[in-house]
């Protein structure tokens, strides 16, 4: 799976190096092997923000890093340009990431999915593992938001569904792992709620193509699937 996505950043075109942060011996052995480069970091590391910080303070003359975790074999390269190039034309937003339309109401309700909700100008507001923005009104003539988002199709379109990929200033990169973790981060899990309560903007773009994150193992399962599928289609292009 680490393979897979080392191949989609380097596919990107704003990607001008790709480096594979990792704890373990055993996946930078692989990583190298294959070709591509690989940097061992110490076990420590709370968070994979923190692990790739390690390495951007060794990168003296980058102003951008881009973060691709090891959870979305399926990102798409144009994601990644999409959400680079929405950093270098928003001069005050300190950090990017993506978002995808959600289509089913499973995903609204999972904890599992990501929720971002994201103001007229392109910034995200907050994130959660909640469904948000809760649509109150139509909760309340149905009697449940499953049965809301059953009755009223249209509902569903008011959500988002945060993609796994995140693009720093390095600077911004190397301040945020010294914050603390805030309140909101350590109750949601969600460590980009860090950055949000130390009012860095966050430029939020929709993803060229729809991704797989892989929370869980059905989520592997369907991943392994459709690349088996895309294969057959594409030879080689995975």
């Amino acid at each position: 799976m680490v393979l897979w996505v080392a191949e989609r950043a380097v596919a990107a075109k704003t990607v001008e190096r790709v480096i594979i942060a990792t704890d373990d011996e055993r996946v930078a052995d692989l990583v190298v092997a294959n070709g591509y480069e690989a940097r061992v970091t110490r076990a420590e590391h709370r968070t994979g923000t923190d692990r790739i910080s390690e390495v951007a303070r060794e990168l003296a003359n980058v102003d951008i890093v881009v973060n691709v975790q090891g959870d979305e074999p399926l990102i798409s390269p144009d994601t990644i340009d999409t959400a680079v190039t929405a950093l270098k034309l928003n001069q005050e937003a300190g950090i990017a990431t993506t978002w995808e339309p959600i289509a089913d109401v499973s995903e609204v309700l999972s904890p599992d999915v990501v929720k971002i909700v994201v103001s007229d100008d392109g910034h995200a507001i907050y994130f959660s593992r909640s469904p948000i923005p809760f649509p109150r009104d139509a909760v309340i003539r149905y009697g449940s938001l499953e049965a809301a988002l059953n009755e009223q199709k249209d509902l569903i379109g008011q959500f988002k569904k945060h993609t796994g990929l995140y693009v720093y200033r390095r600077e911004v990169l190397l301040s945020f792992t010294t914050w603390r973790q805030s309140k909101l981060e350590e109750l949601e899990r969600l460590e980009q709620l860090r950055a949000l309560e130390n009012d860095v903007t966050i430029v939020a773009t929709q993803a060229a193509t729809t991704s797989i994150g892989v929370d869980t193992v059905a989520d592997l399962r369907r991943v392994e699937a459709l690349a088996k599928h895309l294969e057959s289609l594409q030879p080689g292009t995975l």
